[in-house]
């Protein structure tokens, strides 16, 4: 009885071998395609990592070689020559260039920056970064109320920037007269909570300028406020 039993045993492993090594023949080549194409996609990877480190690594050494040029013109001419790989890079390399340019020619700065801000490939916050130094540019030449709209825009936003952009707007009010509506731009921004200490330092002591009352402000704020003082 075992001698049969280990027959049916040995005839069934024979069976189940010829099975594989058929399964093998027909579709074997999808297990050595998949291993190859596992191999290829990660060398193809690293190549890919390897050519974006060069390149940033490339970047980085032009944008160096610029920085080192002595004269701020000459300055913004040798950044405004690279090549850069994407449009976030570039738009790093055009706000430096903007602002080497920013001393001599404030007005061709400015303009530069708008561009800058009204192109649709980069990213929001180099576009914002890009209208905020535009408006507050001086001798920008821009009309008072273009760098009102272009704040405004900014003020509809979030974070920093919003707060900013009505630093600049209560300025503006200043500028053409209107002392009021300056003030209770400023109050506002110095009890908001998302103010930093050196923001609320500065309007308030642009309020104290203008002759108006400090706002009751939290302990915490006006602590804030008295520290930087």
């Amino acid at each position: 009885m075992s001698n049969t039993d280990s027959f049916i045993d040995e005839v069934t492993e024979e069976v189940r071998r010829d099975r594989l090594f058929a399964l093998m023949r027909r579709y074997g080549w999808i297990a050595v395609l998949a291993i190859l194409l596992l191999v290829g996609g990660a060398t193809w990877n690293e190549w890919r990592k390897a050519q974006e480190r060069s390149a940033a690594q490339a970047l980085g050494d032009a944008m160096l070689a610029a920085l080192a040029v002595e004269d701020r013109d000459a300055r913004a001419e040798a950044l405004s020559a690279i090549d850069a790989q994407n449009p976030q890079a570039d738009a790093v390399i055009e706000l430096l260039a903007a602002a080497e340019a920013s001393a001599n020619s404030p007005d061709a700065a400015a303009e530069r920056l708008l561009a800058l801000a009204d192109r649709s490939d980069v990213d929001a916050v180099y576009r914002n970064i890009a209208t905020l130094k535009a408006v507050m540019l001086p001798g920008s030449g821009l009309e008072i109320e273009v760098r009102r709209t272009r704040l405004n825009g900014l003020a509809l936003g979030g974070g920093v920037l919003r707060l900013l952009a009505e630093e600049q707007l209560a300025l503006l009010d200043l500028e053409s007269g209107d002392r009021a509506n300056a003030a209770q731009r400023l109050t506002a921004i110095a009890a908001d909570a998302e103010a930093t200490t050196g923001l609320r330092r500065r309007v308030t002591q642009v309020i104290v300028a203008i002759g108006e009352d400090l706002p009751d402000l939290p302990e915490p704020l006006q602590d804030a406020v008295t520290a930087g003082e």
